[in-house]
């Protein structure tokens, strides 16, 4: 483990590399039909990745029911929480969230649309534009952010807190390091 990553604790049970879930099956599988390649980093990323599709298909059912999906959702909860007056740049934006410059200008059209953001020129560059959070958008988004979050602690309740924060800094972790 590198020093910026979270460092285990004693007591922690060492990740089941196999498992009775979909992906250890898989991985046996791989393991049968190519012993020479080494599957182990399934064991992490297929489960990520499947229960990225789990995590994501509850949130958008909570989120449906406040008229959002989640990308939506980020952009205006990202505004949100920046702060009044609620304004990013769409640089800024992008830092903060996990998309294309393609997909925010679309979902940002769709958000103008609606009335949840307005984009304006930015008064300290000519050629930029910002970002702001309309009042409309302000109402619609709160009550979305809560049952966002508790959408989110229900996903993970399954885990302690001990095992949360395990979890989270091994997460970081890698988030930091940026695996090729």
């Amino acid at each position: 483990m590198s020093e910026t990553s979270a460092q285990p604790m004693a007591d922690a049970p060492a990740p089941a590399p196999g498992g009775d879930d979909r992906v250890g099956a898989g991985m046996q599988r791989w393991r049968r039909e190519f012993p020479d390649i080494d599957c182990s980093g399934k064991a992490i990323v297929g489960r990520l990745l499947h229960l990225n599709e789990v995590f994501l298909a509850a949130i958008n059912q909570t989120l449906a029911r406040h008229g959002l999906k989640y990308p939506a959702f980020a952009v205006l909860a990202t505004l949100r929480v920046q702060g009044a007056p609620y304004h990013m740049s769409p640089k800024a934006l992008l830092d903060a969230l996990i998309l294309t410059s393609g997909g925010l200008s679309n979902i940002l059209r769709r958000l103008e649309q609606s009335g949840y953001v307005r984009r304006m020129a930015d008064q300290n560059d000519g050629r930029g534009v910002i970002v702001e959070l309309t009042e409309r958008g302000r109402i619609a988004v709160e009550p979305a952010m809560r049952a966002h979050a508790e959408t989110e602690r229900r996903l993970v309740a399954m885990l302690g807190d001990a095992e949360q924060g395990i979890l989270a800094g091994a997460l970081a972790g890698m988030m930091r390091e940026k695996p090729e």
